[in-house]
């Protein structure tokens, strides 16, 4: 038997949890800017939702977001 205590191993370091996480408030931000632009009236067209904000922004902040998720999980960190 050993008398050491076992520590339990991650998968990841901290520095690829924290990019874990600020990918997912990027991603989270993405899908909130896509969000409303609907008309309220269901008789009426409204032109919001083909505003600039949810065409090429929000779409290109999601596109971030999973580039910083994909990069969290390929970070290899410097083991010494």
């Amino acid at each position: 038997m050993n008398n050491k205590e076992h520590k339990p191993e991650f998968l990841f370091e901290k520095v690829n949890y924290k990019i874990l996480l600020i990918g997912l408030a990027v991603i989270t931000l993405g899908f909130i800017l896509m969000s409303g632009g609907g008309s309220d009236d269901p008789n009426v067209f409204s032109d919001k939702i083909f505003d600039f904000r949810r065409i090429r922004l929000a779409p290109a902040v999601v596109l971030i977001g999973f580039g910083l998720m994909i990069y969290a999980i390929l970070k290899n960190p410097k083991k010494a």
